[in-house]
């Protein structure tokens, strides 16, 4: 069986659990400069470097990685949301790209096969790519609306040299998540796109939007409707929502996805909104249960959470979940549908 046919046969039999946050988990290690920096000699400040601590203290992105397994996690992504030349210039570790994502994904397959050759179940590796901190469809000048930071092909090479290094650090699904813009996602698509042809072989994709307000927009201002319409041609193997807000606020645009999406649907939201401080209140149970609705109501084949999520939130998530039956995936009408910020279906 490939991948994608081991996956699909495990989210038919039940709702499959991912991970949750590594930034605030990482954040709770109060970690100085010394110890992102490590003895690599760079020319500026790393605090706040999470992925890379792959290279300078993997025990902390290991230990996450394992708390999240043993709180039942199917899935665990890598640390490598902003392990990509864009946003490492930032700290004057562009060099070491390759060896963060390589380093990030062996340490997330190690231990993803140690827990399956425990029990026999299936644990899954998603490489994690972040949206970096460019956009290629708005302007950063208020004054010159056509100029763009970057150019869609540097973006793409930028997504090429990350995703060929997880794969070769043996991810099993590429995820472009936290998309807020849908011409950076379509960059990461056709960067997995070219990975996977070079290799001979499908390396599955997942997506997953961010919404930046109530209406259900992400920030170059497509609905999540109109984003499933722009990116469908990528067959992704699941798709969905994360970080934007709390759950509470996401579920009207998740069943509009779930109705939808001929595809398994992935959500993991924040644990609920930040308080003053910037830090995130809701408790596990409170976060469970909320999901819970959306997989009781068949709305979901995948759970978990983004930032403020703890190993404890994911825990009592595959709690509430147990038992309920998988998301059946839909087999929509063919038709020919277009996107532009809003979707648009052709009358036959």
């Amino acid at each position: 069986m490939t991948i994608r046919e081991t996956f699909l046969a495990e989210a038919a039999k039940r709702v499959l659990i991912t991970d949750g946050a590594f930034g605030t988990e990482i954040q709770n290690w109060k970690l100085t400069e010394a110890d992102y920096a490590g003895d690599l000699g760079l020319a500026k400040d790393q605090k706040g470097n999470n992925d890379i601590l792959a290279l300078t203290k993997p025990e902390v992105p290991e230990t996450i990685t394992r708390e999240y397994l043993d709180a039942g996690s199917d899935i665990v992504s890598t640390n490598t949301f902003s392990a990509n030349l864009v946003s490492q210039a930032d700290y004057a570790a562009e060099h070491l790209v390759r060896e963060i994502n390589l380093a990030s994904a062996q340490i997330a397959r190690r231990l993803a096969d140690e827990y399956a050759a425990t029990d026999g179940r299936p644990r899954f590796v998603a490489g994690a790519i972040g949206p970096t901190n460019k956009t290629l469809s708005l302007s950063p000048d208020v004054n010159d609306p056509g100029f763009r930071e970057i150019t869609f092909d540097y973006l793409k090479d930028v997504y090429r040299e990350q995703i060929d290094a997880l794969i070769e650090g043996g991810v099993d699904f590429i995820l472009i998540e936290t998309v807020f813009d849908t011409l950076n996602a379509k960059a990461g698509i056709m960067a997995a796109l070219e990975a996977a042809d070079a290799l001979g072989r499908e390396v599955p994709i997942m997506l997953s939007m961010t919404l930046t307000d109530l209406s259900g927009r992400n920030l170059s201002g497509h609905t999540v409707e109109a984003f499933w319409h722009a990116v469908r041609h990528a067959r992704p193997v699941t798709i969905g929502l994360n970080c934007s807000f709390g759950a509470e606020q996401l579920r009207p645009h998740v069943r509009t996805l779930s109705g939808i999406c001929d595809t398994l649907i992935m959500v993991y939201p924040n644990a609920g909104l930040p308080n003053e401080l910037g830090e995130y209140d809701e408790q596990p149970s409170t976060t469970a249960g909320l999901v819970r609705e959306w997989a009781a109501n068949a709305q979901v084949n995948v759970l978990g959470g983004c930032c403020g999520s703890t190993p404890a939130h994911i825990a009592a998530m595959a709690k509430a979940v147990q038992g309920l039956p998988a998301r059946a995936i839909p087999v929509p009408p063919v038709k020919t549908r277009l996107a532009g910020l809003e979707p648009m279906t052709m009358a036959a």
